[in-house]
């Protein structure tokens, strides 16, 4: 049980962090490239600094597909998914605390099927190259696994984010979005399935493709 507590304790931190990051650089920094890089590099360290202990995960749906891959013990879903959303939950108040004037969320600028496409196209590539560089024994043991993992969300950022959808690639991080009133719930609702179907979709690709 203390292990576990462990685990989901990291996964809290890392998912805080991560959040946190999306909510300041996007809010408090303004446009242009800094937030894709920052929110990149915020998943690159978290997932360096914790990976060892829970996998660092910090996304559900990439615990989702590693449950499906096997990496993942199924019964740690559930307590993965609430440690992650009450970390991104704490991060979206706190930022809220320091946002002169909490925005209100309009409704969604973007089409549903805009939303759909890019948010499962970069969540089934972040989960994928999760799979591949973090979970696969042919590369047991790399160094390079958290650069490919925060790499892969900073181009999904740069592709996808504010362009097609909203970029969050992350149940966790959309519903941070949502208390930080960054985005309707409406539009968020779509983000979270495609998130979890891409996740799905991306496990199963695994499984077919990598001979272990």
């Amino acid at each position: 049980m203390k292990n576990y507590l462990r685990m989901y304790i990291v996964e809290l931190i890392g998912t805080f962090f991560l959040v946190f990051t999306v909510g300041s650089a996007v809010m408090l920094n303004g446009a242009g490239v800094i937030p894709a890089i920052a929110i990149g590099f915020a998943l690159m360290v978290m997932v360096y600094a914790g990976g060892h202990i829970s996998g660092g995960h910090y996304n559900p749906a990439v615990s989702l597909a590693a449950a499906i891959r096997g990496a993942l013990p199924v019964k740690q879903v559930i307590p993965y998914w609430i440690s992650q959303v009450l970390g991104g939950g704490a991060a979206a108040l706190l930022v809220n605390h320091f946002v002169k004037e909490v925005p209100v969320a309009q409704c969604c600028g973007f089409t549903p099927g805009a939303i759909i496409t890019g948010e499962f196209l970069f969540t089934f590539a972040l989960c994928y190259v999760v799979l591949q560089t973090a979970t696969s024994r042919n590369l047991e043991g790399n160094s390079f696994y958290g650069l490919a993992i925060g790499s892969t969300v900073t181009v999904g950022a740069f592709a996808a984010g504010g362009i097609l959808c909203y970029g969050a690639f992350n149940p966790a991080v959309a519903v941070g979005l949502g208390i930080m009133n960054s985005a309707c719930w409406n539009c968020l609702a779509i983000t979270i399935t495609a998130n979890l179907i891409a996740a799905i979709a991306a496990a199963f690709v695994y499984k077919f493709t990598v001979n272990e």
